[in-house]
């Protein structure tokens, strides 16, 4: 087995630190290995270590990944849109397939386990039974911003919350390319931010003490900008609503 040489290693180990460290992307690809799960819809899961639920199983056309420890961070990772392109050309495509991470899985030396739909998608046209038969491939990838075209950011409350004294909360249709480090809570017009608990994956929680009014969110992206949401989640929030932020990220 050939093994890089320590002025390689350490490029690879620079790549990794500038993707991984400040949640940008880069312009150079980093070799892996992905593998398929089955879904009997071919789409991602509604179980994901991420907390999504059922957006999990659907968001971005079912083009869903679980993602390696590596790229999972403890669930910073969780939201992130990679471009995987396998390196079979004789079956795959050039550009490969876009996917967002929902969940946390790994297999045989591999960063990625995609769904049927995004596995098969990086296949030319008539290729993808011959690329499942393969089952693991060989691939390149690299962080890319996500776009979610006509979404802002949701804030979806979990159904575990308990008005009004706990509040479970996860981001959906997170665009671009920065991970969310921190998210803060206080009532509207105020300045007394109390900070959120990464629960696991992407789902964020705090136990308050009530009365509040209308909950004003930020959050803190990987480079340390703090993003302020819009509109406020308001006061009598419910379980298992979906509140627009009024913002979206692009890059």
């Amino acid at each position: 087995m050939a093994y890089p040489s320590s002025g390689r290693l350490f490029a690879l180990l620079i790549v990794l630190e500038a993707l991984f460290s400040t949640g940008h992307s880069t312009s150079q690809f980093i070799s892996s290995r992905a593998v398929y799960s089955g879904t009997p819809d071919g789409l991602g899961t509604s179980s994901g270590a991420c907390g999504y639920g059922s957006y999990g199983r659907d968001v971005m056309a079912g083009n869903a990944a679980a993602a390696s420890q590596l790229l999972y961070r403890n669930g910073a990772g969780c939201g992130a849109c990679y471009q995987v392109r396998c390196k079979n050309q004789a079956l795959c495509t050039a550009n490969g397939v876009t996917v967002v991470v929902t969940d946390h899985g790994e297999g045989d030396r591999t960063d990625f386990i995609m769904s049927p739909h995004a596995f098969t998608t990086m296949a030319w046209p008539g290729k993808d039974k011959q690329l499942k038969a393969l089952g693991v491939v060989d691939i390149d990838y690299k962080r890319v911003p996500c776009n979610y075209p006509g979404h802002n950011i949701v804030f979806k409350i979990n159904q575990s919350s308990n008005y009004p004294y706990y509040l479970s909360l996860v981001l959906l249709y997170q665009g671009g390319q920065r991970d969310v480090e921190a998210v803060e809570i206080s009532q509207e017009r105020t300045s007394d931010w109390k900070e959120m608990r990464r629960s696991y994956g992407g789902v964020w929680d705090i136990v308050m003490s009530p009365p509040y009014t209308n909950l004003a969110i930020r959050f803190q992206l990987s480079g340390g900008e703090w993003i302020y949401a819009r509109n406020p989640i308001p006061s009598h929030w419910k379980a298992g609503a979906l509140y627009d932020a009024g913002v979206q990220l692009k890059y």
